[in-house]
């Protein structure tokens, strides 16, 4: 029997991830959290994972390594037993990082937006090529049905987050995971619970860059001005850059073929090196693509493979996904939850309505639900992400743990956008105000990053 390692928080995503990495790596694997219950109970019963409520008694006998996940705090019982009493401990990305990557080849992806995307595809690629990839992505790719895996190759895909690292590591994420292959996607203001501006998030990915060693590979977002400066601070490691075509520089560059992304072209050293039609949509999905296309190919893999990989790619859950269909109206489920992620979905789905011969009307619920979107933060972005929508609704913002000053001002932001938006408090009245007033054609696109009180599954039975 393996080392014994005990995760607290373990129903959480990212660190059922983790205990699905320790078992496989030959751990024996022991967990605990306030909400112990299906799916994730079931899913760690099936990994073999004893799981329990927080106690002291979850610490006798003392395990070899406490994992503390990112949601716990001072305060937590267990969290105060293994201070006390001077037990081993790390965060889930150390544990990562010391135990599941040595001997590995990270392939990091790291940016504002499009970092499960892809990662997923970035795994995917692999895994046609033959290399066994391993892989931690905070989303779940459907060519696999789960966002980790061991794997039995040298390289292994992280989902580079720029998020702090837990309660006594307020360093990113993504510091833990060792980049061998960095892949620079682009560089916004986020996460305002935790950085309080742009300068502080740049920080974390310049000590990124101080990790990838001489003889990795960066791939750089040459359209990307903070990216750039990022980089011009230090970087000790060679650079490729990919752009939009036509750009004077970049070595990679995309060009879209279709307004909704589904088609496109990459060019390498400024001839035309693959042309692709994949299911994904979203203009912003072929620079992902040409991202992955120059990493790959610094890894030794062949166009013939990626060009595989692109067209068998199946997507992310979450991620313009098509729940279902009720009454000839289209419901779908995307992740979106900052201003820029926000209007490259909507301009997709309205892109792909248009090409598919849809004459009927887009809908777009927001739910603004991340502690950054509940804020004010994007009060003068969020009216200019809803041009392509016929319909806007938002929900209510929690007001939780923020001044009422501090609060987004939904009716501000619906009256800016005009007669089309509004907000409606509760799921039950929001269901009700789309379930009036669609139409067989009209498509709905539900924006949250979490389970929103079920409203995918509310709106189909409304519309049955």
């Amino acid at each position: 029997m393996g080392k014994h390692i005990h995760i607290l928080g373990v129903c959480g995503t990212a660190m059922a991830a983790i205990a699905a990495l320790a078992k496989a790596s030959g751990f024996r694997v022991t967990g605990s959290d306030a909400g112990v219950y299906p799916p994730m109970s079931d899913y760690l019963a099936e990994l073999g994972v004893d799981i329990a409520p927080f106690a002291i008694e979850n610490l006798q006998p003392a395990p070899d390594l406490c994992v503390i996940g990112n949601a716990m705090s001072r305060g937590n019982v267990e969290v105060e037993a293994i201070l006390n009493r001077g037990l081993a401990y790390c965060s889930g990305p150390e544990f990562v990082g010391n135990h599941v990557l040595p001997s590995r080849h990270g392939v990091v992806v790291a940016g504002t937006h499009g970092k499960t995307t892809t990662a997923s595809i970035m795994a995917h690629l692999l895994e046609v090529a033959g290399r066994e990839p391993g892989f931690l992505i905070g989303g779940v790719p459907e060519n696999f049905g789960g966002g980790a895996s061991l794997g039995a190759g040298e390289a292994f895909v992280l989902e580079g987050d720029e998020y702090d690292t837990a309660f006594f590591d307020k360093r990113s994420k993504f510091l833990h995971y060792h980049a061998r292959t960095l892949i620079l996607n682009n560089l916004e203001y986020d996460h305002a619970d935790i950085f309080p501006d742009l300068e502080a998030i740049k920080t974390q990915f310049c000590h990124l860059l101080r990790t990838v060693p001489a003889d990795g590979n960066i791939i750089a977002n040459a359209d990307e001005s903070e990216v750039t400066d990022v980089l011009s601070r230090g970087c000790w490691t060679p650079i490729t850059a990919f752009a939009r075509y036509p750009h004077a520089t970049a070595q990679w560059q995309w060009q879209p073929l279709s307004d909704d992304g589904a088609q496109y072209r990459i060019y390498k050293d400024g001839e035309m090196w693959l042309e692709c039609e994949w299911q994904m949509i979203g203009i912003h999905n072929a620079a992902n693509a040409c991202a992955v296309a120059a990493a790959a190919t610094t890894m030794g893999v062949e166009r013939d493979e990626i060009a595989a990989a692109f067209a068998s790619f199946s997507g992310i859950r979450r991620r313009m996904t098509l729940v279902g269909e009720a009454g000839g109206v289209k419901v779908f489920d995307d992740f979106a939850h900052h201003p820029t992620a926000i209007t490259n979905m909507v301009s997709a789905a309205k892109a792909a309505m248009r090409r598919s011969g849809a004459e009927g009307k887009l809908w777009v619920i927001v739910e603004p639900r991340s502690n950054t979107m509940r804020t004010k933060v994007h009060q003068e972005r969020l009216p200019l992400c809803f041009e392509a929508a016929d319909v806007v609704v938002f929900a209510e913002p929690s007001d939780r743990n923020l001044k009422p000053d501090e609060v987004l001002d939904v009716g501000r932001v619906c009256a800016t956008i005009g007669s089309r938006a509004s907000m409606i408090a509760s799921v039950d009245g929001i269901v009700a105000y789309v379930a009036a007033g669609v139409a067989a054609g009209d498509q709905l696109l539900v924006l949250s990053n979490g389970g929103f009180e079920g409203i995918h599954g509310r709106l189909l039975k409304a519309l049955a």
